[in-house]
């Protein structure tokens, strides 16, 4: 099949190449960049060379599936066209993820181009609802902090065992800020330092309080959703707290044991959500496509405890686009997605 990339300079465009390249079933067609337009791709990006493209203003020729990597806003207008045209779209933007229009204005300070296109997009959040991204025409790709939530807290929220309220702590490397300059991102201001960013909001929280509340019937979640900024270039590790429902079991001791079997029995067979026996670490997951998951239970405070760890560019955003191409077009979703993660 032919796919396009929309602005293959950005971080999860970069990605997306490397990993559509060696692809069994996918030729790269063409890809476009804003700033770069004109450009060889390999004198843009040298380690992509070998793909022997030119990056181009707009995809030009016949494709069978766009990835758009614009930020977002800009993306939802790239992607309409051929959304409308019936190419297969897979937006690895936040544009197609809040099924209210409204709410999406809110949050990204633009009215939504196409709301009627947010009517039909599916959640991409493969674990979590095959079937839909399988017959989907237009898919959502999930936000990394919102990947790493929703698969730490699924298992908990499906089988009724926990209260609405639900803390969200989560750390990010640099690389998910994207390519763009900023003071922030600046090495002198990140090096030896960690911040939280987003006090108060992050355009994350209604996504993951959206997809919690798909989950189960009656669920209202209340959720506490605050990221920090690490010094280091990939990774995603978030910790989720929340309290157990009023009689789940009968002890902590009791549900630390239920609690484990309850997530390796959600998670069995899972190629890509693996749950461990200890909490993950980062750079466990470092260029793979895996979602690495510790459900565990403080004993002094019966808490439920969930440690999760990915990689912000591959499960977080350009490997869960694949995975999605894979169902959307029939192929196995682990197709050109087996990689080991690169360790140290």
């Amino acid at each position: 099949m032919k796919a396009g990339i929309i602005n293959v300079t950005g971080y999860a465009g970069i990605e997306l190449a490397r990993i559509l390249h060696r692809h069994p079933e996918v030729e790269i067609a063409g890809v476009t960049g804003r700033s770069q337009a004109g450009e060889r791709l390999g004198d843009a990006l040298p380690h992509l060379d070998r793909l022997g493209l030119a990056i181009e203003p707009d995809l030009a020729g016949s494709v069978d599936v766009v990835f758009s990597a614009l930020p977002q806003v800009a993306s939802a207008a790239a992607c309409v066209r051929f959304a409308r045209e019936g190419v297969k779209v897979v937006d690895i933007s936040a544009d197609f993820r809040l099924r209210d229009p409204a709410e999406y204005a809110a949050w990204y300070g633009a009215e939504h181009p196409a709301p009627d296109l947010l009517e039909t997009s599916v959640y991409g959040l493969t674990e979590l609802d095959r079937q839909g991204v399988a017959a989907a025409r237009l898919v959502a790709n999930p936000g990394c902090y919102p990947t790493a939530a929703l698969l730490a807290l699924a298992p908990a929220v499906r089988a009724g065992l926990i209260e609405e309220r639900v803390i969200v702590d989560c750390k990010s490397g640099v690389s998910g800020a994207g390519r763009g300059l900023s003071l922030t991102t600046h090495f002198s201001e990140v090096n030896e330092n960690v911040f939280a960013y987003g006090v108060g909001g992050h355009r994350h929280l209604p996504e993951i309080t959206q997809e919690l509340r798909r989950m189960r019937g009656g669920y209202e979640p209340s959720v506490l959703f605050q990221p920090h900024l690490i010094p280091m270039t990939r990774g995603i590790l978030d910790t989720v707290y929340a309290d157990f429902a009023p009689g789940a079991f009968g002890s902590p001791q009791a549900a630390g044991q239920a609690v484990a079997e309850l997530y390796r029995d959600a998670y069995r067979g899972e190629p890509f959500v693996k749950v461990v026996d200890k909490p993950p670490q980062t750079k466990q997951t470092w260029g793979n496509n895996d979602c690495l998951v510790y459900p565990t239970v403080d004993e002094r405070t019966g808490k439920l405890v969930v440690f999760s760890a990915l990689d912000n560019l591959v499960k977080g955003a350009a490997g869960q686009a694949v995975q999605n191409m894979n169902l959307m077009f029939g192929l196995p979703e682990t197709t050109g997605l087996e990689q080991l993660a690169v360790y140290p």
